[in-house]
């Protein structure tokens, strides 16, 4: 490659991060919804980013609930405040559905809760629910400073100062439902537990001759049950992209009747779990 190649990259990553700066910034990071498997990964490396960066890191805890009761639920973290929770499941600060946040008036005491803190960027890790819920926090943003304003609770200059609200979303979802991202948080350790549940069962299969039917989360994604399907070489899988055509009971139980000759038959039926 020419060294005036303009394709050519232009320093390391390390030369990149030295010019970012937060400053006089504060960010806030809630998990939502189902918890995933990596979202303790992802929060820490919000903080831990963010700190490099010379911002302010808050904890939002409970999710959108602990935004709009606030006190308390917002705290700021440090670099050890996330230290050794890298392997650990769930979250951290924990996740709750908020009926409160769907309504305006919710909306606007999560508004000030967050100006107190003057916290005007957000990290939401969380699934469909949780990133529209933090779209239309951010379509509304002007709208609440300016109420909050007109009933005394903010000044003008703070409307002006906090004019802007920043989201970022982590797409925190087994399902791997989201386009624009290759692998959503859980995916991957939920499609491991599948093929560990499969290896466990493969031994009684075996033994008894029996037809296993596995029902797999997904929703009306199918992800986890073609991949975990090819993963296991199951006999037959149901996708809710593809659903089965007319007649299809009767070609199943032929396919399963050709595996049964086999002298080790182990026969997984995938169906997705559509609740």
């Amino acid at each position: 490659m020419d060294a005036d190649d303009s394709r050519a990259p232009k320093g390391s990553l390390r030369k990149f991060l030295e010019h970012l700066s937060g400053a006089g910034k504060a960010i806030g990071v809630l998990t939502s919804g189902g918890d995933a498997q990596g979202m303790n990964a992802a929060v820490r490396a919000v903080v831990r980013m963010g700190i490099y960066v010379g911002a302010k890191v808050y904890f939002i805890y409970e999710g959108y609930q602990g935004m709009v009761d606030g006190g308390s639920n917002i705290a700021e973290a440090d670099w050890e405040s996330v230290s050794s929770i890298l392997q650990v499941g769930g979250t951290i600060i924990g996740s709750a559905r908020c009926q409160a946040f769907r309504t305006r008036e919710g909306r606007l005491k999560a508004a000030c809760n967050l100006l107190q803190r003057g916290i005007t960027n957000l990290c939401v890790i969380g699934g469909d629910g949780s990133l529209t819920g933090a779209n239309l926090f951010r379509k509304e943003w002007s709208g609440l400073l300016e109420e909050l304003a007109r009933n005394g609770q903010i000044d003008k200059e703070a409307v002006q100062k906090y004019a802007y609200l920043n989201v970022v979303g982590m797409v925190g979802s087994i399902d791997n439902d989201f386009c624009g991202t290759d692998m959503t948080i859980g995916t991957d350790s939920a499609l491991h537990r599948i093929i560990e549940v499969v290896d466990a069962i493969m031994t009684t299969a075996q033994s008894h001759q029996r037809t296993f039917v596995l029902e797999v989360m997904g929703r009306h994604c199918g992800y986890l049950a073609l991949v975990s399907a090819l993963a296991c070489g199951a006999d037959w899988v149901f996708l809710p992209e593809s659903p089965p055509e007319e007649g299809w009971e009767e070609q199943m139980c032929v396919k399963l009747s050709e595996v049964m000759r086999v002298p080790w038959p182990l026969i997984a039926v995938v169906a997705m779990f559509l609740s």
